[in-house]
């Protein structure tokens, strides 16, 4: 088969489109025929050198994908060959076939594309562990969500609003907080413009946030804390602002708030398997109904993952960037 490999770590030319050995489904496990496969920020860090697969994770980028069953390894049950399936993956979306632990697979829902669906398993599986799994986010609720136009963010934004909570958003242009509006954000801050703190509060009458999906760290620990609303809880899932932050105890003792940092991709298999069986339970019908949808900002030949790359990393996209295979 073929599949992105990074010879050497660098910019988006380390990229290359290379001939492989096929991957054989052990114990547990099925070979997907990749139709498709998403660029997430986790996969730029391991093309530039600074996040290396799991041990006994493929090699190759990709943290999820959609396609369709082609063998299955010894012990599975309840999937066939020729399902249709998007997948929660530690690597290797970027190629023409991926293993997938069986824990790991969903069905594409129902009036959703095949393609498209590569877009869902990382975003869904990493919002519903954090804003409710963990930070157990309530309808009536107020949810900040950083980065409300990024794949994460737009579908915070939805899988908030269809369980009846209020959803602040940050973004760095007025398009983008105009496509985050359509998806049913309630309070939009320009964060280049406007200080979220303030916005936040003034917005809820000076109460704050009861839940913040955090992806910047470091940068915005302290003004996080600050807007958190008593009980608050703040789920941090990135650091693209930084890894070392000052913590105020006192503020947060004040607030009797909570503060996790969560990442997916390390989980050990039997949590994946729990949160993608609770996203199939809780969000998959949401996905049916219509009031969930991928939000995809455009289609890429998987080969061109490096142009794929560059238009994660300059920004401007809404969504999700696929990347389909030949």
């Amino acid at each position: 088969m073929h599949a992105i490999t990074i010879p050497e770590p660098g910019g988006p030319e380390a990229l290359v489109w290379a001939e492989v050995p096929d991957p054989v489904p052990g114990e547990g496990e099925v070979l997907v025929e990749v139709a498709a496969s998403a660029v997430n920020r986790a996969d730029i860090l391991q093309r530039q050198g600074f996040y290396d697969p799991p041990p006994g994770a493929s090699p190759y980028p990709g943290l999820e994908c959609s396609g369709r069953i082609v063998a299955l390894g010894p012990g599975v049950s309840g999937w066939s060959v020729g399902d249709e399936v998007c997948a929660l993956l530690a690597g290797g979306g970027y190629a023409e076939k991926v293993v997938v632990p069986a824990g790991q697979l969903l069905p594409v829902p129902k009036g959703v594309d095949l393609v498209r669906a590569a877009a869902l398993p990382e975003v869904v599986c990493t919002v519903w562990s954090n804003v409710f799994m963990v930070a157990h986010l309530r309808p009536g609720e107020t949810l900040l969500v950083h980065g409300g136009s990024s794949g994460i963010g737009t579908m915070a934004i939805q899988l908030a609003k269809a369980v009846g909570a209020r959803v602040a958003v940050t973004a760095g242009t007025e398009e983008k907080l105009a496509r985050c509006a359509e998806l049913g954000a309630d309070i939009l801050v320009n964060y280049r413009e406007q200080d979220f703190v303030e916005e936040v509060k003034e917005a809820t009458g000076g109460a704050g946030a009861d839940v913040i999906l955090d992806n910047m760290g470091a940068k915005y620990l302290d003004r996080n804390v600050r807007t958190l609303a008593v009980n608050g809880r703040l789920a941090i899932i990135g650091m693209q602002g930084g890894v070392k932050g000052e913590l105020n105890i006192g503020a947060l003792l004040s607030k009797r708030a909570a503060v996790s940092a969560t990442s997916l991709r390390a989980r050990p298999l039997n949590e994946k398997t729990s949160i993608v069986a609770a996203v199939r339970e809780h969000v998959w019908p949401l996905a049916e109904a219509g009031h969930v949808r991928p939000v995809v900002d455009r289609e890429l030949p998987m080969p061109e993952a490096a142009a794929a790359h560059r238009v994660v990393e300059e920004s401007g996209h809404v969504g999700k960037v696929l990347l389909v295979a030949p």
